[in-house]
């Protein structure tokens, strides 16, 4: 019976800390050349939270946001890849890719849980340190916006031009969307779409569209997996709008955001706004 070191042991308590197996002189240079302190950066990650205030709920705020924008991150990279796979007609891993997107979305909006264990007090009571900073001014979120389908050059306004975010928004706004890249997988699944829309415009209804999805629903092969994939996808979206304009309502009501936006009054025209639009109006059909 093999003797298993238990989870916080002094040896093999973590893959990243001395591989289970190795020798003592493996693991001598492992320890020499990565530990799991410069391997994940934690100097850096850890010293990156810089209150401007001596408020004690202002480190759950900050922690909370960089947390956020590590997850836009994480599911930019996915969607990249979800769109090359989707291209290549592969139905497996997108489905696979989507989960784990969706997955990674539900993680982010269970964190508004957290941010909404501070008061409205407690988060005045540092707010005007903020400044002109905003959450308008994510441009990892306006970046997944426009991966998503989003076509609204009104964002910029938060970028200056020649700047590396404005530019990164603006090229996923040039590309095709995930939306296209769907299109594209359905023809290399035998459908007959057309692919050749303009795709710096957003994605407009299609009733001959709509036609194609009731025949992919009704073959209930992997395609229709991958379109029930991609609305939980938007459902996901659409519920993490609502829990943040929820969330902002409960904090500062219909006060002015930071950095002079307007709060929860924009927010909430930002509801109910589907992204693939066709996937939702065939659904009365089916």
């Amino acid at each position: 019976m093999t003797d298993h070191t238990a989870v916080g042991g002094s040896e093999g308590a973590c893959p990243l800390g001395g591989a289970w197996g190795s020798t003592p002189e493996d693991a001598a240079k492992t320890q020499e050349a990565l530990s799991y302190t410069s391997y994940l950066a934690l100097d850096e990650i850890l010293g990156a939270q810089r209150p401007r205030s001596d408020e004690h709920d202002e480190l759950l705020f900050i922690v909370i946001h960089q947390v956020y924008e590590l997850w836009f991150k994480q599911i930019l990279h996915e969607a990249a890849f979800l769109q090359q796979n989707l291209e290549k007609g592969t139905t497996a891993h997108s489905i696979r890719i989507l989960r784990r997107i969706l997955t990674i979305l539900k993680v982010a909006v269970a964190q508004i849980d957290v941010l909404e264990t501070m008061t409205p007090s407690q988060f005045t009571s540092f707010r005007a340190r903020l400044d002109a900073s905003s959450g308008f001014q994510s441009a990892q979120f306006r970046e997944l916006e426009a991966v998503l389908g989003r076509r609204d050059e009104r964002v910029f306004a938060h970028y200056p031009e020649g700047g590396e975010q404005r530019k990164r928004i603006a090229d996923a706004m040039a590309r095709p969307s995930l939306f296209d890249s769907f299109l594209a997988y359905l023809k290399a699944s035998g459908y007959s779409v057309e692919c050749d829309r303009d795709v710096t415009r957003p994605v407009e209804p299609s009733p001959a569209l709509q036609a194609i999805l009731l025949d992919v629903y009704s073959d209930d092969g992997g395609p229709s997996v991958v379109a029930e994939c991609l609305v939980d996808l938007d459902e996901g979206m659409q519920e993490w709008r609502y829990r943040h304009v929820k969330m902002v309502e409960r904090t500062i009501g219909d006060k002015t955001g930071t950095g002079g936006s307007s709060g929860a009054t924009y927010l909430r025209t930002t509801l109910f706004q589907p992204m693939f639009p066709d996937l939702w109006a065939v659904r009365s059909r089916l």
